[in-house]
């Protein structure tokens, strides 16, 4: 499907010649750094070269009336004095010769050719346009880079990029100490001060903050509306923001003062960076002094492409999120430090308590959990408050994140007490496992692992198959659906102890039904979003990572390798399907029986996986009774308590369940089996078919294994751990 976007605009970034003058004249006329950076200009800053009684000649030819020689005159009076009195003086001479003539003198500012257009305001901008100076914004193809604002604290690199800039027709505009870098290396460079119009101020607060800075950022010149604005307002807009930010961090761990600190928290520079991510469908934005080369190639080609912008705007983002953090962190760290001692805080900048403060609790060394919190607090929507962690004695909060509306966290409670910690994890494991796959399908977990897992044409038989897995662990779990709950589901659910039920909806019989259980939670979400990133907390930080979904090509059977065995009937191939996708929601190591759709025996989180084999099967077998004896309680009362005996009697809501379920089963490892050993077990045990990533040392001796005993064997060269978080 075509990019809703893909149309392209050709955009005139031609100026009004009064505009130009006017602000122009607003400066003095002394500066002999740049004087000396226009008189170098390059290509595509031709116009730069001429000085300003070239262009009254050049408004002298163009004009061909009557009134030529009165243009030319105040052109080259302005050039002998520049004085802002004579500036003003020309100016509003050619506004007022253009009411009688056709045509005027246009300043291109920076482009390569000088061409009349229409002073008329409805025609502006829809004349041709100059040869070098029209944009076409485009998501098919490249847009080429022809004016770079480059601010950057890092100069790492800096002249010799700025060099290839020039040489490859780039006009620069730059601020303060990065634009006398570029000077002292002999490069072309515009301060940013010509552009505003206005002087860096507040001890260089205050730069880059200006419509004509940020309007030349974030005009979208897709749309025609913008590109006649920015004519009307004289504004050129930037294709290309460089920019790295205050060294925050570094001046922190420096072991700085506090006001020393808070003078590194960069305001210009996030502002430039995430007006450009904003606007990447027609800016390109580099935050890092490696993607200068890169960048170099990307101009040599003709710019770069949409996608290419997308995914520096997504870099940039992330380079600026990490920044807010880091300062956000720190400023908690310092109020906390100074409410601590009992002392009223300071807000000005003398207080030497507030120096190289460190937010820690004096008891465990742990960040203060109630700043934390009010941090998150600003970027998340905090959920209803948890009584506490995974154990009682542990604080905990859960959030939302922002701009997303699936998955457990936007779940919203339609009955039974407020969701514990606990219940949020289980239940997120349950969706998980529930959404893996596209028919009805039902998931019971216990501490985030699959108790049982399956499909079927009805949501009602999916639940009770899941059930039928192990009854004796589903007690107390959490059952996830990816349909409806239906009135027969919510029969066959009311007998269990069940602490959530999470579902896209219920139907009013079910509702009717499972409200009568007073303490069970009863969730509807909507479907998780896909290509989610996920956090795992690690001593001193965290990492993240992708989530892992089941989509990968080694996920679709049509890509297996038969490796041992005969190729198995539809059917089993079927099964085998279920079990691979199945098995990525069971923890590491993890090993899965299925048969008909619906696991019959589950093996996890074992340290090795022959024993993840054996309680596969012996789960299989068993029912998982000889570990407990709870399934056999009465069924007759609602033993809501947690820790209250028994649930319903198996039999009561299980289908016939054969004694050795293994046999005839079909069996999914998340990983490869590294000995022959396991696979050996599954064979004594009547397995028919197993599907397993492949790829170890050992793959021989498992391979010899099954094809002596005639067991189907398919490897698909993808693994799905998932270790406990």
């Amino acid at each position: 499907m075509a990019d809703k976007h893909a149309e392209e605009v050709t955009v005139n970034h031609t100026t009004g010649d009064e505009g130009a003058s006017a602000r122009k004249n607003k400066k003095t006329t002394g500066s002999s750094r740049r004087t000396k950076a226009r008189s170098q200009s390059g290509p595509p800053s031709a116009a730069r070269k001429d000085n300003t009684e070239k262009k009254g000649e050049a408004a002298q030819q163009d004009a061909g009336t009557s009134g030529k020689k009165d243009t030319a005159a105040s052109g080259k009076n302005k050039a002998k004095n520049g004085s802002k009195k004579n500036g003003k003086t020309q100016a509003l001479g050619a506004k007022k010769k253009s009411k009688k003539n056709t045509h005027k003198a246009q300043d291109l500012r920076g482009e390569n050719s000088v061409k009349g257009t229409s002073k008329n305001k409805k025609t502006r901008g829809k004349k041709a346009v100059p040869e070098g100076s029209e944009h076409v914004i485009s998501t098919r193809g490249r847009h080429q880079i022809k004016r770079a604002l480059v601010s950057v604290y890092d100069k790492t690199g800096l002249e010799e990029f700025a060099q290839a800039l020039h040489e490859a027709g780039v006009e620069i505009v730059s601020t303060g100490s990065t634009a006398a870098r570029i000077e002292q290396a002999g490069i072309p460079v515009t301060p940013v001060d010509d552009v505003t119009g206005f002087p860096e101020c507040l001890d260089g607060r205050v730069k880059t903050l200006h419509p004509h800075i940020h309007a030349g950022i974030l005009a979208d010149r897709r749309k025609k509306d913008h590109v006649r604005q920015l004519n009307e307002q004289d504004i050129r807009a930037f294709d290309l923001v460089v920019c790295n930010l205050y060294p925050f961090e570094n001046t922190v761990a420096s072991g700085a003062k506090f006001e020393e600190c808070v003078e590194q928290i960069d305001i210009g520079g996030p502002s430039m960076v995430r007006a450009a991510a904003k606007n990447h469908a027609c800016v390109a934005v580099i935050v890092s002094p490696k993607n200068y080369n890169d960048a170099l190639g990307h101009i040599a080609k003709g710019g770069y492409t949409y996608r290419q912008r997308r995914r520096l705007a997504a870099e940039a983002f992330t380079h600026t999120a990490h920044y807010d953090a880091a300062v956000s962190q720190w400023f908690i760290d310092q109020v906390e430090t100074v409410h601590q001692r009992g002392k009223k805080h300071d807000s000005s900048y003398s207080s030497p308590d507030d120096n190289n403060a460190v937010n820690k609790d004096n008891r465990t060394g742990a960040l203060v959990f109630e700043d934390v919190i009010a941090a998150l607090a600003t970027e998340n929507e905090q959920l209803p408050q948890l009584r506490y962690g995974e154990n009682p004695h542990q604080q905990a909060a859960a959030f939302a994140y922002p701009l997303t509306t699936g998955g457990i966290a936007h779940a919203k409670v339609l009955h039974g007490k407020p969701m514990s910690f606990n219940n949020y994890y289980d239940a997120d494991a349950a969706v998980r496992a529930a959404y893996d796959h596209d028919e009805p399908c039902v998931a019971v977990c216990k501490h985030a692992n699959p108790c049982g897992v399956a499909v079927a044409n009805d949501i009602a038989k999916a639940h009770q198959l899941a059930h039928d897995c192990d009854p004796v662990s589903a007690f107390g779990g959490v059952i996830a659906a990816n349909r409806e709950v239906t009135q027969q589901m919510a029969e066959q659910i009311r007998p269990i102890f069940t602490e959530v039920v999470v579902a896209p909806s219920f139907s009013e019989d079910a509702l009717e039904i499972l409200k009568k259980k007073k303490n069970l939670r009863l969730l509807t979400m909507q479907e998780p979003e896909k290509g989610e990133l996920e956090f795992r907390p690690i001593s001193g930080g965290m990492m993240v990572q992708a989530k892992d979904d089941v989509r990968e090509e080694g996920d679709d059977p049509a890509h297996w390798k038969l490796v041992a065995g005969k190729a198995v009937a539809d059917d089993v191939l079927a099964d085998l399907a279920f079990a691979w996708r199945a098995v990525r929601s069971v923890r590491s190591n993890a090993v899965l029986l299925a048969k008909n759709g619906a696991t019959v025996g589950i093996g996890m989180g074992q340290v090795n996986r022959v024993d993840s084999v054996k309680l596969a099967v012996e789960r299989a077998n068993t029912l998982g009774s000889r570990s407990t004896g709870d399934a056999a309680s009465d069924a007759g009362g609602d033993h809501s308590e947690k820790g209250g005996v028994g649930g319903a009697r198996t039999q009561d809501i299980t289908s016939d369940v054969p004694e050795e379920r293994a046999r005839g089963s079909v069996a999914a490892s998340d990983a490869f089996f590294p000995f022959a050993d396991g696979p050996q077990v599954l064979i004594d045990a009547g397995v028919i078919a197993i599907v397993e990533p492949g790829g170890s040392v050992r793959d021989d001796e498992v391979i010899e294994a099954c094809d002596k005993a005639g067991v189907a064997l398919y490897f698909t060269g993808v693994r799905h751990f998932s270790h406990a978080g």
